[in-house]
C-alpha cells in the first residue's frame, strides 16, 4: 500500500492544474499576515509604541522570521516630551460638532458656486430670480431649524470644555511683568514713562490738617519751607540740611508761606493776621505788615508786591519797598480766601474762597496792584475753591479745583470769561500744578484714594495715579527745574515725586538753570 501512496503523491506533485500541497511561499505568508492583522494594527500601533517606552515591552520586529536576540539591545526607554500629560491642552471632541464645522468651512465655496450658477442662467426674468432667492432663503432656514443649528456664523469650530490647569504657586512666569503690569497711558502712547512711587519720603510731624492753609513752598534756590505746628523749617533739597527759621508763641501758628520769585525772602502769614518778611540767608526777620483782622491763609508774590488773603474775606496788596506798605484792599469774597495765584505774565490775579467763588482781578492801570472790582466772577463750583493754577504756555488759561462737594477741575479763559472744560475728578481737589516740560497737569486729592493724578492737557486724559499717602494730600510745590513735585499730606509725611523729568533725547538747554546758587533779590536792600 505504501507503494501506491508514493505513486499517488508523485502524480499529484506533477499536476500543474491542482492546488500545491507544500509549505506556503514567503510572499503568501506575508499577504495572509497583512490581511489578518490590518484591522488591529492601525488601532494598536500608537499605544504599543507609546507603552513600550515605559513598560519595557519590546516592539515586534518588521520581519517575522528574524529576532533581535543576536543584536545588542538599544535603549528601550525614550523620555517623553510631555510625561504624564504635560502641559498639552487638547480640545474636547465630544463638545465639537464636526458636521457643522465642515458645513461652515465649505459654505463659502457653495455660495460662490451658487452665484456662478445664477449668473449662467441669464434666460430667467428678474421676477423669477427674486422668487428663487426667496425660496432658497426659506429652504436654508428650514434646514437650520430641523438640524437645530441656529445662527452659528460667529461660533467656534473647536470647543474647549475645561480650562487649562493653573501653574503651581512656586512657579514664576518671567513674562508676567511684561504682560500683567498696568502700564501708564503715557507710556502706551509712546510719550514717556511716569514713575508712580515716591522717590523720597520725609517726616513732617505736627503738619496742620487744614484745607484752607498753604503751609509749604519751594524756592528758586532749591529750599523747601514748611510749617510744622508753631515752627517754620527750611530744608535744603541739594544738601539735605534742615534749619529752624522761627517759632511762634504758644497758640499762634503760620497760616501760609510763599517765596519771592528770586532770592531768599520768605513771606509768612500768621494766625494773628500779620504778614512777616524773613531773610532766610541770615535767618533774620525784616518787617511785619499788618492789615487783616483774621489769619492769613494765602500769599502770592508779584515782583516787589505781595498779595495776602485772609479769613476776613479781604485781599491786601503790600508794597515791600515802601514804609506805607498797604496799596489797596479787595473785598470780593464773603468768606475766607484760601487760594491766591498771580498769572505767569503777572497781568491777572486769581482768588478762590470758601464762598465757592473764583475771582479774576486785572492789573491796575498804574501797573501796581489790581483794579478794585473783579474782572470775572466764576460761581460754577459747588464747594470751596483752594486749588488754582495758571497755564505757563497759555497765560490766559486758569485751572481751578473744588472741594469735597464739587470735586471738579475747571478751566477758564480769562480773556472772555468763558468755561473751557470741566472734569469730574471723583475726589476732593486740594492743589493743582502745571508741568513746565510737558503739556500736563498734576492734581492732589483727598478721600478716597489720597492720590496725585497726572492729566494730559487739554484732553484731560488720565496719565497716571501717584499713590503712597494714607491721608489727603493738602499741598504741592514744584522744584526749580520743574522735574520734581513735593507733596504734603495729612499723614504727616512729605513725598518727592520725579514725575516730570525732562526727556533725555531732547536738546539740552543752556547750562546754568540747574545750578542753585544763591541769588540776591534786587528788592532786598530797600525792604524796611
Amino acid at each position: 500500500m505504501s507503494q501506491f501512496n508514493f505513486v499517488s503523491d508523485l502524480q499529484n506533485a506533477l499536476i500543474m492544474d491542482g492546488e500545491t500541497r507544500g509549505p506556503a511561499p514567503r510572499w503568501k505568508k506575508k499577504l495572509e499576515a497583512s490581511l489578518n492583522g490590518s484591522a488591529n494594527t492601525t488601532r494598536s500601533v500608537l499605544s504599543v509604541s507609546y507603552n513600550t517606552s515605559f513598560s519595557g515591552v519590546q516592539a515586534p520586529a518588521k520581519t517575522p522570521g528574524k529576532s533581535a536576540e543576536g543584536k545588542p539591545k538599544k535603549s528601550q526607554s525614550t523620555p517623553s516630551k510631555t510625561p504624564g500629560g504635560g502641559d498639552r491642552f487638547i480640545p474636547n471632541r465630544a463638545a465639537t460638532n464636526f458636521e457643522l464645522a465642515h458645513f461652515l468651512v465649505n459654505k463659502d465655496a457653495g455660495d460662490k458656486s451658487d452665484e456662478e450658477n445664477e449668473k449662467a442662467t441669464t434666460s430667467n426674468s428678474n421676477e423669477s430670480n427674486v422668487q428663487a432667492s426667496a425660496h432658497k432663503g426659506e429652504r436654508q432656514k428650514l434646514i437650520s431649524e430641523v438640524a437645530q443649528v441656529g445662527d452659528n456664523t460667529g461660533g467656534r469650530i473647536l470647543c474647549y470644555q475645561n480650562k487649562a490647569p493653573a501653574a503651581p504657586e512656586s512657579h514664576t512666569n518671567p513674562l508676567k511683568v511684561v504682560y500683567s503690569i498696568k502700564t501708564p497711558i503715557s507710556t502706551k502712547s509712546g510719550s514717556r514713562y511716569i514713575p508712580t512711587t515716591s522717590e523720597r519720603i520725609l517726616d513732617a510731624p505736627d503738619f496742620i490738617n487744614d484745607y484752607y492753609l498753604n503751609l509749604m513752598d519751594w524756592s528758586a534756590d532749591n529750599i523747601v519751607a514748611v510749617a510744622l505746628g508753631s515752627c517754620v523749617y527750611l530744608w535744603n533739597a541739594a544738601s539735605g540740611n534742615i534749619e529752624q527759621l522761627t517759632e511762634f508763641e504758644e497758640g499762634d501758628y503760620a497760616g501760609s508761606l510763599s517765596w519771592i520769585q528770586e532770592g531768599q525772602i520768605l513771606a509768612i502769614g500768621n494766625s494773628t493776621g500779620a504778614v512777616e518778611l524773613w531773610d532766610c540767608s541770615k535767618v533774620k526777620r525784616l518787617r511785619v505788615m499788618d492789615g487783616h483782622n483774621a489769619r492769613v491763609g494765602s500769599l502770592a508774590w508779584n515782583s516787589f508786591l505781595v498779595s495776602s488773603g485772609s479769613r476776613d474775606g479781604t485781599i491786601i496788596h503790600h508794597d515791600v519797598r515802601a514804609r506805607e506798605h498797604k496799596i489797596s484792599a479787595l473785598a470780593g469774597h464773603t468768606q475766607e480766601v484760601c487760594g491766591l495765584k498771580w498769572s505767569t505774565d503777572f497781568k491777572y490775579l486769581a482768588s478762590g474762597g470758601n464762598d465757592n467763588l473764583v475771582n479774576v482781578w486785572s492789573l491796575a492801570g498804574s501797573g501796581v496792584g489790581t483794579a478794585s472790582d473783579p474782572l470775572h466772577k466764576f460761581n460754577e463750583h459747588q464747594a470751596a475753591v483752594r486749588a488754582l493754577a495758571w497755564c505757563p504756555w497759555q497765560p490766559s488759561t486758569l485751572a481751578s479745583g473744588g472741594g469735597t462737594a464739587d470735586r471738579c477741575i475747571k478751566f477758564w479763559n480769562v480773556n472772555n470769561g468763558s468755561l473751557i472744560k470741566s472734569v469730574d475728578s471723583k475726589s476732593q481737589v486740594c492743589s493743582l500744578l502745571f508741568s513746565r516740560h510737558y503739556k500736563e497737569l498734576i492734581s492732589a486729592h483727598g478721600f478716597a484714594n489720597n492720590q496725585l493724578t497726572i492729566w494730559k492737557y487739554p484732553t484731560m486724559v488720565k496719565q497716571a495715579d501717584l499713590t503712597g499717602h494714607t491721608s489727603r494730600v493738602l499741598q504741592m510745590a514744584m522744584s526749580p527745574d520743574g522735574s520734581t513735585v513735593i507733596s504734603a499730606g495729612a499723614d504727616e509725611t512729605l513725598r518727592l515725586w520725579n514725575c516730570f523729568a525732562p526727556d533725555p533725547m531732547a536738546s539740552k538747554k543752556a547750562s546754568g538753570s540747574s545750578n542753585c546758587k544763591a541769588k540776591q533779590s534786587v528788592f532786598r536792600q530797600s525792604i524796611r
